[in-house]
């Protein structure tokens, strides 16, 4: 009997221990890279590429492992670890980073048929020569739940799904891959487009902070203050902020009295009208006069081309989903939120709000398939691989709002990442930033990143350090060849200028 409780134990022993060690199936996956030589063409001279596109395994702050990472990155060939880099991603939260990659910064791009709908494949492929990598080796990444990103090890989705979550992984993944580059003493750049500028302006101090100062951030369609974008009860805030894009909106579609001698000259009277005669009459309440509602009304009529009768019944407070509604509905179309120069047929007349967003209905389809066909054919990414473009459609998906930049307030509707950029600045008073703003962007509204500027406290030299260009176009400004030109320009001049020793 004593043997045979022994010989159980041994075995018992024996399977414990076997199931202990690590099988092939249980070890945590390195992540895998596909090479590539690409080339790109800018002002007649080629530049050749060294490509590599895939994931790499992203450490934690004790190097224990906790995703595959995923990133396609270009550099020069042959040139040395001094060239500048940028780190660049779009925003969501969540998705991929394919939009910037095939609209404007890597080496090709798809053709849009700007401002309409682009016909079905075959899509044009074109060399983008308004790329930014004559000036600068570039890195798309692809934060966790988007491209081929996804957690590993006892790591879950959670951990990455926040405002802090995400600054933290991809402030460990910058760090990480500036060692794996030998690029820590070059000029670095973060690049981001709508929530990424809501990213770039946490990251940036959270990055200085841990020794990595930039020398630029470049803001595409930026928004730092979520309040802006919110339409709640009792804040008039966002009213005030999209006012002026209604009204560059009226003017592009041609429902304005008087247009004047520009859209610029145009909208720095709507500016002062918004700031001397729209706040004011909003502040006052229910206190305002029925009179001074009625004659209100016709002047916000008179600079968006909606009725004073729908301005009266709106209390005077429109929200950007009944605008895209309202302004072209006697058309039977709706206007654009990403790019208010887009229309759509509108699919219930008497609907108060927009059921689609005619920009994104125009041009997502050929940007995805486009750049998944270069992705798996170009770059050799494996195929047996899924892209995945947005967290949206993730099982379980959801955002943490709070910020512990936030030490006063936790509603969702406060959550701000400028105070982050501000002390950012002011402990760093080299940094610039360069802010790119689009007319007819509904979605991260031009006067509102101007508010959130104009409300950081900072000196006037140190204000000087952001600089702001606009363009004739929306949130993807680089939809629109004039901006593409402009975008090209703008932003090398600011790369020039801040990477110098």
């Amino acid at each position: 009997m004593k043997n045979q409780l022994l010989t159980a134990l041994f075995i018992l022993y024996t399977l414990v221990s076997y199931s202990q060690e690590p099988t092939e199936d249980k070890k945590i996956p390195e992540g895998e890279v596909y090479t590539s030589s690409q080339s790109v063409s800018i002002n007649g001279k080629t530049i050749n590429l060294d490509t590599e596109t895939g994931t790499i395994q992203l450490r934690d702050e004790n190097d224990q492992p906790i995703a595959l990472f995923g990133f396609t990155h270009y550099k020069k060939s042959g040139e040395t670890n001094n060239r500048p880099i940028v780190f660049a991603f779009n925003g969501g939260p969540l998705s991929a980073s394919f939009w910037l990659h095939f609209g404007i910064l890597g080496p090709k791009r798809v053709v849009i048929n700007d401002p309409d709908y682009t016909k079905p494949a075959p899509y044009t492929i074109v060399n983008n020569e308004f790329s930014i990598l004559d000036k600068a080796d570039l890195v798309m990444l692809d934060p966790v739940g988007v491209g081929f990103s996804r957690p590993v090890g006892e790591a879950k989705w959670t951990d990455f799904w926040g405002v802090d979550q995400d600054v933290r992984s991809i402030g460990l993944f910058i760090d990480q891959f500036l060692i794996r580059e030998g690029k820590y003493n070059s000029p670095k750049y973060l690049l981001g487009e709508s929530y990424g500028t809501f990213r770039n302006a946490a990251l940036v101090k959270h990055l200085q902070d841990k020794g990595i100062a930039m020398n630029g951030v470049i803001m595409v369609s930026a928004v730092f203050e979520l309040q802006h974008l919110l339409f709640g009860p009792g804040d008039d805030i966002a009213y005030l902020t999209h006012f002026p894009t209604y009204a560059a909106t009226a003017w592009y579609h041609d429902k304005v009295k008087n247009k004047g001698n520009s859209l610029e000259s145009f909208l720095e009277e709507v500016r002062y009208f918004t700031e001397n005669e729209y706040a004011p009459a909003l502040l006052k309440g229910d206190r305002l006069s029925v009179s001074d509602k009625a004659s209100m009304a016709q002047k916000l009529s008179d600079l968006t081309g909606l009725s004073p009768d729908y301005w009266i019944k709106a209390n005077l407070r429109v929200t950007n989903s009944e605008f895209f509604q309202e302004l072209m509905r006697e058309e039977g179309e709706t206007v654009g939120r990403l790019d208010s120069r887009f229309k759509g047929i509108n699919e219930d007349l008497l609907s108060q709000n927009a059921f689609t967003d005619p920009q994104s209905d125009a041009i997502s389809a050929p940007y995805i398939a486009a750049f998944k066909d270069y992705l798996y054919n170009d770059l050799n990414a494996n195929k047996d691989l899924t892209y995945t473009t947005t967290a949206s459609g993730r099982e379980g998906f959801k955002w943490d709002w709070k910020h512990k930049g936030n030490v006063s307030w936790n509603a969702q509707t406060a959550i701000s990442t400028l105070p982050d950029m501000t002390s950012a600045m002011k402990r760093n008073p080299n940094l610039k930033i360069l802010i790119l703003n689009g007319y007819y962007d509904l979605a991260t509204v031009f006067y509102g990143v101007e508010y959130s500027i104009n409300h950081m406290g900072l000196e006037p030299e140190l204000r000087d350090n952001i600089i702001m260009k606009y363009y004739e176009a929306g949130h993807m400004m680089y939809t629109h060849l004039p901006s593409m030109e402009k975008f090209k320009k703008d932003v090398d001049q600011f790369i020039d200028e801040t990477s110098k020793p």
